[in-house]
């Protein structure tokens, strides 16, 4: 326990996936890597650090902190280790830090980690209004790219027409493939060099007609049930290399990417390079009512479940 620093949760804490979430997932029993029960969920948490071990050196007391556990952050208090945890920068809404680390951070390793996105490259991203997909469309214009985004509904079109997209295809209106090429072809574009693709199916396979040479496509997710076939002979002819993403075993793999991940997008928060959108907050008790909101497909970004009632700030 000397190592560990004790958190005690309030406000902010362990926001659920809009499009494709692992921990509603997990609930259904469909997720590839399946805890045994009972488990309590929770993943991406923020609050106040309440209470530390004799050799925790990093924090103190009431320092802001941020951080993502394997399952239970469905609590009011957690403790974590000290070389586990991300100092939330001044500025910062404690809520949005809470918000950050999966979402951005799964958008942030697959865009500037496995794509290496340049400026003026072509982002086209499927599943856009989701907690991943607006991460994507934000730290691509944050890398200078040119960001086609794919949603469905005029809310969720006009709020990414507001984060500075250059292109927005609404599925429930416009042919994807017709209103892409179309894009293209006014701003005298070759093709798209990064497909960010958390939905799968029909989507994706639609989507590869759009791709230029040397393309690359990142696999998030399959929010859509369907997990497609990319056709290899094609991939080969036209040079794609496929990236599969789990941003999860990154801990175990790759540690130092993941850690430098998240503080420069906590340094971009800080900066206002990016920003978290919240479409619901609820109580722990209301917990049902936050997946019903995310089945339901009413979610627009990210869903956060509140502990304390009387103040604005948590408790860690």
């Amino acid at each position: 326990m000397e190592a560990l620093v004790c958190r005690k949760l309030g406000d902010p804490t362990a926001p659920l996936e809009a499009d494709n979430s692992s921990i509603f997932v997990s609930i259904l029993g469909k997720y590839q890597e399946k805890p045994p029960l009972p488990f309590i969920p929770g993943s991406d948490f923020s609050g106040i650090v309440d209470s530390v071990g004799p050799k925790v050196t990093n924090f103190r007391v009431g320092d802001p902190v941020c951080s993502v556990a394997a399952l239970g952050s469905y609590a009011q208090y957690i403790v974590v280790d000290q070389n586990d945890l991300f100092r939330v920068p001044e500025g910062c809404d404690l809520v949005a830090a809470g918000a950050l680390a999966v979402a951005f951070g799964t958008s942030h390793v697959a865009l500037s980690h496995r794509a290496q996105l340049k400026s003026g490259q072509v982002l086209l991203v499927l599943g856009a209004a989701g907690g991943v997909g607006l991460a994507a469309v934000q730290i691509g214009k944050a890398c200078g790219a040119v960001v086609i985004a794919v949603a469905r509904g005029d809310e969720k079109v006009q709020l990414l027409k507001s984060l500075g997209v250059d292109h927005v295809v609404d599925l429930g209106h416009e042919n994807v493939i017709e209103s892409v090429k179309e894009f293209l072809k006014v701003r005298r574009l070759k093709g798209v060099d990064v497909l960010y693709d958390p939905v799968g199916g029909k989507l994706t396979k639609e989507s590869l007609k759009v791709l230029k040479w040397g393309a690359h496509i990142l696999i998030i997710g399959f929010a859509s049930g369907e997990i497609p076939v990319i056709p290899a002979n094609i991939a080969l002819v036209k040079n794609w290399t496929v990236h599969g993403l789990y941003w999860g075993s990154y801990k175990i793999h790759r540690p130092a990417v993941l850690e430098d991940s998240i503080k420069e997008l906590l340094s971009w928060l800080a900066k206002g390079l990016i920003s978290i959108h919240i479409s619901h907050s609820y109580s722990l008790s209301e917990a049902n009512l936050a997946f019903s909101a995310i089945k339901e497909r009413k979610v627009i970004g990210k869903v956060m479940l509140v502990f304390d009632e009387k103040t604005t700030r948590s408790k860690l």
